[in-house]
């Protein structure tokens, strides 16, 4: 066991009370974490369509569920887990290296106010392990509801071979939704994600990918170079991609798609499941598409950035008004000046100064400063996505159909359904 993993299973990994039972192996390239709440009936079809791959990459991973609630669980899921414990030790699927982790029984609880971050990061943890270290071991994070396709592990493995980025997000599509209305909402929303994408990428973003729970993978050494994952109960998957982006690059895998479900949810205060749900049953959105004009406005502020990146705070703040009094009064607020100081002082090449920006004008400030132009926009979802696409080259695409079947075709989900 190296010493960097020593290090961080003795100061940050969350370990203790729980144990991972069902595997005695320590010789896996891969992990697969899968957290679960009350999804009895949801986790067999994941895991048969995990079945699916070829058995030579099924023997080389580990499977590890979940099974995680607090103490003030409803009876009723509290049973399903159990439940769902009993099952596992059945062994369902001798085919699978399944291994799971009671994080639900009396004593072994997650503490108050946790959930699915703290789920995650002990399954990740004690994951690390049951890998084999004389390779470069891989960690993948899955959900219960989610379908993967036959190609899931090769593609993966193959990502991981060829690209030096070690962290990387799956292309995916929802699962079609259970009623009209459902669906409805779920391609709304995914609409939503992709021309959010789009826009970043067109803006120039080290930050551009999408940042889906059931879709992230990363080597076990840039896991631990990111410190681990977040205990955050919702948006985890955003803040530990933002890491891994700034300590081990994120890159995209080509060729497989990974399918969530589209189902409601409350478990998270924000996530997909609760935007459908705000959709369907509110006939409110809890997302608002951002306009073509704060794209446009992050790319002028990158571009300023790289082309001055010599110049003084108040030079820089100077050119900042011609771009947009919104990014001009950000920066203030987020104290640009002081942070660009320190930036001078502390990196005195262009690519350590750049990259030290970026690293601080993050995904967080990113998402920030574009809820800030969001707000003024009154179109309609297809117009702003229209004149984003347009943009980028892809004029009079004006039906949300249209557009989603192109966001999906540069994003990797062409050919599927």
């Amino acid at each position: 066991m190296n010493k960097q993993l020593q290090k961080y299973l003795k100061n940050r990994a969350a370990l203790s009370p729980w144990q991972l039972e069902g595997s005695s192996r320590t010789d896996f390239a891969a992990a697969i974490i899968i957290p679960a709440l009350a999804e009895r009936m949801d986790l067999p079809a994941t895991l048969e369509s995990l079945c699916l791959n070829p058995s030579v990459y099924l023997a080389q991973t580990l499977v590890v569920i979940v099974i995680n609630n607090r103490v003030d669980i409803p009876a009723d899921q509290y049973s399903d887990n159990q439940e769902t414990i009993n099952w596992l030790r059945s062994n369902p699927y001798p085919q699978l290296n399944l291994a799971w982790i009671d994080a639900s029984s009396s004593g072994l609880e997650l503490p108050a106010k946790e959930g699915v971050g703290l789920a995650r990061k002990i399954g990740f943890d004690a994951s690390l392990e049951w890998l084999d270290w004389k390779i470069s071991p891989l960690l993948i994070s899955l959900d219960a509801d989610t379908r993967v396709d036959g190609d899931y592990l090769s593609t993966i493995f193959d990502h991981f071979r060829i690209n030096t980025n070690r962290a990387a997000v799956i292309p995916f599509r929802h699962q079609f939704g259970s009623d009209p209305e459902q669906e409805i909402a779920i391609r709304h929303y995914e609409l939503y994600l992709r021309s959010y994408l789009f826009g970043l990428r067109l803006a120039g973003s080290p930050y551009a990918y999408h940042s889906i729970g059931s879709t992230l993978a990363c080597s076990a050494e840039a896991y631990i170079k990111a410190g681990g994952m977040n205990r955050r109960c919702g948006g985890e998957d955003f803040y530990f991609l933002q890491q891994l982006t700034k300590t081990s690059g994120t890159g995209m895998v080509d060729g497989t798609v990974v399918r969530p479900s589209p189902r409601f949810s409350n478990r998270v205060p924000f996530g997909t499941g609760k935007a459908v749900q705000g959709q369907v049953e509110e006939g409110t959105a809890l997302f608002h598409f951002v306009p073509v004009v704060g794209f446009q406005i992050l790319k002028k502020w990158f571009a300023l950035i790289a082309s001055q990146w010599d110049h003084s705070a108040e030079q820089i703040s100077l050119q900042v008004l011609n771009i947009s009094p919104v990014l001009h009064e950000f920066l203030a607020e987020i104290n640009f000046d002081q942070v660009w100081k320190k930036l001078q002082n502390n990196h005195s090449s262009r690519e350590q100064r750049l990259a030290a920006f970026h690293d601080w004008f993050d995904a967080l400030r990113t998402r920030q400063l574009l809820t800030r132009v969001e707000t003024d926009s009154v179109d309609s979802a297809e117009q702003i996505v229209a004149e984003l696409l347009k943009w980028g080259g892809y004029a009079e695409i004006e039906k949300q159909a249209d557009q989603l079947r192109l966001l999906e075709g540069l994003q990797g989900v062409a050919g599927t359904s």
